[in-house]
């Protein structure tokens, strides 16, 4: 059963629950550590573009590689490679709606598929943390919203490795608008790391103005979505949260259309969610696919022509 991120993580302080799992972090923190060491890095022939995460979900890891394949698609032959997590099939639903994807077990099988197949740029959805594969681009996202939490490391807090791993590090793509102080505080572990900003965009959401809408998501932090909508003056009248990737069951769509009814208002989601539920039921629920714009887009295009081989 998938349970929703503990609210105590994006706390600006350690709290009891965080105190409590902090030895568990430290074991967490050593084990990363020696599988590390211990991992043999493998150079590819064809430039590998990694867009990965510290803060765990929510970042926007997912629309940035989708958005880095349409940037490059008439400049190289791109693919996105992405590892074969059974939970998350969403995002690779969502992946192969836009892009051309490869699945695989082992990033490194994927890798070599992709080059197989005269793919000349790889763009790994995932695996900033993978230490197996030689990466040309590090891209690493955070969401200005939770940043980095309380800062501590899973169970701790929602970090997937400390923030010293930033050292590995090419570019920092905040969620957001400009932050220097947060900007500073990045900087103390890489001060070559190049910052760059991007948002996200509703494409259609003008079939749901002068509505009254029931929002609802399964993402990493449902609350962007919920202000996203807000932000474009949709008019939003409950809002209920999911777990990460959560999969819906009759039952929980039958009770979304209760309140559907209940309301007199518009199911409406984001599309990861809306590609979990099953294709019979999705003509009664609405979603918003989103575009990402990216500040300083043809300064990110030059970085990435200059790693082409």
């Amino acid at each position: 059963m998938k349970i929703n991120k503990p609210k105590f993580w994006d706390k600006n302080y350690l709290n009891l629950y965080s105190l409590i799992l902090l030895p568990l972090s430290y074991i967490y923190r050593i084990t990363l550590k020696i599988k590390n060491y211990f991992t043999n890095k493998k150079i590819f022939s064809a430039p590998i573009v990694c867009v990965g995460n510290i803060y765990i979900g929510g970042t926007g890891k997912t629309p940035l590689a989708i958005m880095l394949y349409e940037l490059m698609k008439n400049l190289a032959r791109p693919v996105v490679v992405k590892k074969n997590y059974k939970n998350q099939t969403d995002e690779l639903e969502l992946i192969k709606k836009y892009t051309k994807i490869i699945t695989c077990e082992e990033r490194e099988s994927g890798i070599n598929k992709a080059i197989e197949k005269k793919f000349n740029l790889i763009i790994l959805d995932d695996g900033f943390q993978d230490n197996s594969v030689e990466k040309d681009l590090n891209i690493v996202c955070f969401n200005l919203n939770q940043k980095i939490g309380n800062g501590q490391v899973l169970p701790s807090g929602p970090l997937r490795s400390s923030l010293s791993y930033l050292k590995n590090c090419n570019i920092v793509m905040l969620n957001g608008k400009k932050d220097n102080d947060f900007e500073e505080r990045l900087k103390k572990y890489n001060r070559n790391i190049k910052f760059f900003y991007f948002n996200y965009h509703l494409k259609n959401f003008d079939e749901f103005k002068n509505k009254k809408l029931i929002s609802f998501a399964g993402i990493g932090n449902p609350s962007n979505f919920f202000d996203l909508l807000k932000a474009n003056r949709l008019n939003v009248v409950q809002e209920i949260e999911f777990p990460d990737h959560y999969n819906y069951s009759e039952k929980e769509l039958e009770k979304l259309i209760e309140l559907e009814k209940k309301y007199n208002a518009k199911l409406i989601t984001t599309e990861k969610d809306y590609l979990r539920i099953k294709s019979l039921h999705r003509r009664r629920f609405g979603f918003v696919p989103i575009k990402v714009k990216i500040d300083k887009e043809d300064e990110l295009i030059e970085i990435i022509k200059k790693i082409l081989k």
